[in-house]
Parts: C-alpha cells; sequence; structure tokens
C-alpha cells in the first residue's frame, strides 16, 4: 500500500468517488481537487452527497450550477442538493397526472417516489449532463464527482422496460419501481454517461473504505456489482490509518492493531486493485485549511491536563426511561457499522434484568456472543435471515407478476427486486409479525424501518384496497403501522457516531421518521473516544474533535443522549 499522493497517482480526466457513508469519501474527493487545482490544474468538483458540509468547508454560498472557490484559484463547486434535484424530479412525474387520477393513487405514486433509488436517480440525472457537457469536457482538466451511482441505479438505467409508466399500472408489489417513469427523452444522455463510467482511458473510479472489515466487504461489494457492469477501472483508497507515533499506549495500541488486522483481511474482490492509504488525522476536516492538508500532514495539539469528558447520561439512563414509561416495542436504527445490533442486545439485557418480560430479533448473523448472553438472562431470541425472507418475497412478487407481464417487463421487475427498498420491505414483513409478541412482552429489534418504507406500505395499502388489488401486505404489517405511530408503545432509539456523516445522516433518519409519523426521542452516540482516558497526544487530539459533534446530537435530541465510550469490540 502507498500514500495516496496525487503526484505518484494516475488521474484520470474523470474521477469517481464511492464508498458508504462515513468512510470519509466527501473529504478525500475535496482534498484531491483542491491538490490538483494548487498544481495549476483547472478542476470541477460536483457533489450529490446529500449530508455534504461543502458551504462550510469552503466558507461561501454553493449552488448547483457552479461556484468559483476564493480561496482555491483554478476550483469550481457544483453542490447538488439530491432532495430538491429529487423533489423536482417527482414533481414533474406526477403532475400531469394531478386531477385526473384519484388522491389515493397521488399518494401511492408520491410515496413510490420517495425512496433512497429515486433520490440516487435524480442525482445521476443532473450529473449526467455535467458529465457528457462537451464544453465542461474542454474547459476542465479533470472532473470529479464526489458519490458515484451504485450498480443497482446502473444497470436500471441499461434496461428497455425501465422507461415505462409502471406507477398507475404496476400489481406486482410495493418497492422503489418508477423511478424513472418521464425520462424517455434522456435515453442516450444516460447511455453516454454509462459508457464513459466504464471507458479506462477516461475515467477511474475510487473506492474509498475504512481500516475497517465491514467497511471493506461494502467496497468489495460495490466493487463487484460495477465490474459487472464492465466497469472495472478501479482503485482502493483507505482512510483514516493509525500512522505508527511515539507515545503509544493501550488505547492507541489497541486501535492500531485492530485496523492492521482488518487490512491483513482485505476482501478478494479487491485486494488486488492499486490501493493507496490516507492516514487518520487528528482534527475536524471542517475548513479549506484542513482539506488542504488531510494528504499531507498533521499537527497535534499537545493538551495540558487532558481530560475525557464527562458523560451526563449513559445507556442505563436510556434503559430507565424505556422501563419506566412501559414501552412495548424497541428499535435501534442508524447505518451500517454504528454497533446498533449490540446496542439492541444491551438494551434487551438491562430491560431483563429490570424484571421485564422481553424478545430480542435481530438480522445480523454474527452476533453469537450477545445471543448466548442473552439466552442466558432468561431473553426469548429470534434471528430473521434476511436472504430466505428476501427470496420468500421475491418469489410473491414474481408469482403476481409473470402472469401479465412481458420478459421485457419482467427483466425491470427482477432489477427492481435488487433495490434496498425490497430488502427493507421483506424484512420488515418478517419483523412485524415477531412485534405481535408485544402484547405480551417488550420487543427489542436491531433494525427500524425508515419512514420510506412504512409511508410506502401504507399507501399502498390504502391505493389497493381503493382499486380493489391485494397485495398480500399481512394483517401483521396492518397492525404494526398504527404502534409504531403510538409513543406510548414504541420508541426508536437512534444510533449513530461521534463524527461528521454519521451524525448528518442520523438526522435524516429522524426527520424521515417524523415524516411517518413515528416517535422518536432518545440517542446514542456510540465509540466515543472522548469518554476514554489516553496519554497518547493524537488520541487526545483527535478526542476533542469529538465534542462538537456530540454537542450537535444533544441539541437534536433535546439533550435526550446516551453517551458510550469507544471499546476494542
Amino acid at each position: 500500500m502507498k500514500p495516496f499522493n496525487l503526484s505518484e497517482t494516475a488521474i484520470a480526466k474523470y474521477l469517481f468517488f464511492t464508498g458508504k457513508g462515513g468512510v470519509g469519501k466527501t473529504s478525500v474527493a475535496c482534498a484531491t481537487a483542491i491538490g490538483l487545482a494548487d498544481g495549476g490544474k483547472k478542476i470541477l468538483l460536483i457533489s450529490t452527497d446529500p449530508a455534504s458540509n461543502l458551504q462550510d468547508v469552503f466558507a461561501q454560498k454553493l449552488n448547483g450550477q457552479g461556484t468559483s472557490v476564493a480561496n482555491v484559484p483554478g476550483l469550481t463547486v457544483v453542490n447538488l442538493d439530491p432532495e430538491q434535484e429529487a423533489a423536482a424530479y417527482r414533481e414533474s412525474v406526477i403532475s400531469p397526472f394531478r386531477g385526473k387520477l384519484p388522491v389515493s393513487v397521488l399518494r401511492n405514486m408520491e410515496e413510490q417516489l420517495s425512496g433512497s433509488c429515486t433520490v440516487e436517480i435524480a442525482a445521476f440525472n443532473a450529473f449526467s449532463d455535467f458529465l457528457t457537457d462537451a464544453s465542461k469536457q474542454s474547459e476542465y482538466d479533470h472532473i470529479i464527482f464526489d458519490t458515484a451511482p451504485t450498480g443497482h441505479t446502473l444497470r436500471m438505467l441499461q434496461l428497455p422496460s425501465a422507461w415505462s409508466t409502471f406507477i398507475s399500472e404496476s400489481t406486482h408489489g410495493a418497492s422503489c419501481l418508477g423511478q424513472l417513469s418521464g425520462l424517455e427523452e434522456r435515453k442516450d444522455i444516460y447511455k453516454e454517461a454509462v459508457n464513459t463510467l466504464a471507458d479506462g482511458s477516461k475515467t477511474r473510479l475510487v473506492l474509498v473504505s475504512r481500516p475497517e472489515t465491514s467497511a471493506l466487504h461494502e467496497a468489495a461489494r460495490s466493487s463487484h456489482e460495477l465490474q459487472l457492469l464492465g466497469i472495472k477501472n478501479q482503485i482502493l483508497v483507505i482512510n483514516g490509518v493509525l500512522q505508527q507515533l511515539q507515545n503509544e499506549d493501550r488505547v492507541f495500541h489497541e486501535i492500531h492493531e485492530k485496523q492492521q488486522s482488518a487490512l491483513q483481511d482485505i476482501p478478494d474482490e479487491i485486494a488486488d486493485y492499486p490501493t493507496f492509504t490516507v492516514p487518520l488525522r487528528s482534527y475536524n476536516l471542517s475548513d479549506i485549511a484542513n482539506i488542504r492538508r488531510l494528504l499531507y500532514e498533521d499537527n497535534v495539539e499537545l493538551i495540558d491536563d487532558y481530560k475525557p469528558m464527562r458523560s451526563e447520561k449513559g445507556l442505563e439512563d436510556l434503559i430507565d426511561d424505556l422501563y419506566a414509561s412501559g414501552k412495548r416495542v424497541v428499535f435501534t436504527m442508524g447505518k451500517g457499522g454504528v454497533g446498533k445490533t449490540t446496542l439492541a442486545t444491551n438494551i434487551a439485557l438491562g430491560l431483563s434484568a429490570r424484571g421485564a418480560k422481553v424478545h430480542l430479533t435481530t438480522t445480523d448473523p454474527a452476533n453469537h456472543l450477545n445471543y448466548d448472553l442473552a439466552l442466558k438472562a432468561g431473553i426469548s431470541v429470534s434471528r430473521i435471515d434476511e436472504a430466505t425472507e428476501l427470496e420468500k418475497y421475491k418469489n410473491e412478487v414474481r408469482g403476481k407478476a409473470a402472469p401479465n407481464m412481458s420478459a421485457e417487463d419482467m427483466a425491470y421487475i427482477e432489477e427492481d427486486l435488487r433495490s434496498p427498498c425490497t430488502q427493507e420491505i421483506a424484512v420488515f414483513k418478517a419483523f412485524a409479525e415477531i412485534v405481535d409478541k408485544a402484547d405480551t412482552e417488550i420487543v427489542v429489534i436491531d433494525t427500524a424501518p425508515t419512514g420510506h418504507t412504512l409511508l410506502l406500505l401504507d399507501s399502498t395499502q390504502s391505493y389497493h384496497k381503493e382499486v380493489e388489488r391485494a397485495q398480500g401486505i399481512s394483517d401483521s404489517v396492518s397492525r404494526l403501522l398504527p404502534r409504531l405511530r403510538n409513543p406510548e408503545e414504541t420508541e426508536v432509539v437512534i444510533v449513530t457516531l461521534p463524527e461528521a456523516t454519521p451524525v448528518f445522516e442520523a438526522e435524516r433518519l429522524q426527520a424521515d421518521l417524523q415524516r411517518a409519523g413515528i416517535h422518536n426521542k432518545w440517542w446514542v452516540v456510540n465509540s466515543c473516544l472522548s469518554l476514554v482516558y489516553t496519554e497518547n497526544p493524537f488520541l487526545q487530539s483527535k478526542a476533542r474533535s469529538e465534542f462538537s459533534w456530540i454537542g450537535k446530537v444533544k441539541e437534536l435530541s433535546g439533550e435526550h443522549t446516551a453517551l458510550i465510550e469507544w471499546r476494542n469490540l
């Protein structure tokens, strides 16, 4: 592995940075853009990251057309808001039907077009113009995209039936269907954009990951999907690698060993890629000065009389409140890698210790140690196999669709069934049956449905009641929606980390739940280094950088924030 040094790395005309939330792809993309501009190149940086804080980084207002950055000559930044793009796109699809279709049908159409897949399609719709614009190609030396489209999105763009209007006609089931309705005239632009992505002489796809097992496996999965589409021009950048420094203490040693273990076990799919590293930095990447030095240097501030942060509320306070308020259903909700499965187990153990009868259910197949702890505590445990539930749901959908669909239409439906929304709905239906147990025991679940999923199921149910098409929405799902919207019965605990992207993503999850009418009181900030004593100056500085994000979560939660210290798990 080599350092990600721009002068020693092959840089293509187009650079696409991709990776799961929180791995630092925006920071690495910005550092690349600034570094190339500082070297005298003309750079166009386009961000479609909904958690983007580029306006703060560049200390000026940005827009979706392009803004020159005052402190970085040669750099122009386009900050596309994917939510706004999706809203405008959604309205362009639905507006022709207003006044012509029943309100319930329009509501169903709106929710079909409210999911993450639609946001991604809308974002790709916007930046494909930049990718295919001949004037931009001649004006800029490099065009950098922060957040690349997923393999699922690109496959949909290549299917002929993706261009049909399915929304008001399909009876195959509730999913993300319909995102591409009304984009017939853009087929040629999309084709050119996808071809440019696959052209190794023009494009380099940068997989950004962390030195963590889950992040590296996610990078491998994304890489495999894109390779199947002919996009093989990929490199791997591992961000946040702890460097060997002086003053190593126990905490430093444990973090370093954990990272090195993950790096020695990189998945085979990406093990042979050109691989580069970016060091873990002690400072927040919140301004141009810090982004500019991300690839090159640190400046550890010595802290006299360092003391860890004192936690005002912890996990025990959260559990006390859940128990005293008589909650019957508890979800832990958050992006992958924030620790929601372990937290759900600890909540179940805590409720059981207080005398409650508890049922714990999870989709995590690897959490056997915590299962053993739960079982020994007298907690009943169930595990939902996501793959089994997904295949069962897919077969239901295929069975309904096949008799009335052409081969091309079925190809589109098969692609639609690969979407994240489909998996969430399949697992959610299985969860619904378990939540029925809440009449006699507290049910703790380690994965919560998004607001979009809930509204999609709800609108689909009322829509199909209107047109008398049964979709197999079970009685348990029908009972679950009102239960989840009852704050006396249900609590969704939002789990995040003390870092920029996880906090921004958690804030969007909260808004999504509010849109679905679901109450959330408690937040958990997991893995806080700032709660741990360390003698290492670098880690002390790193811990200090968490303070602002913990403060933001406290503000979002109305001070109902439980802090959990970093542990080497």
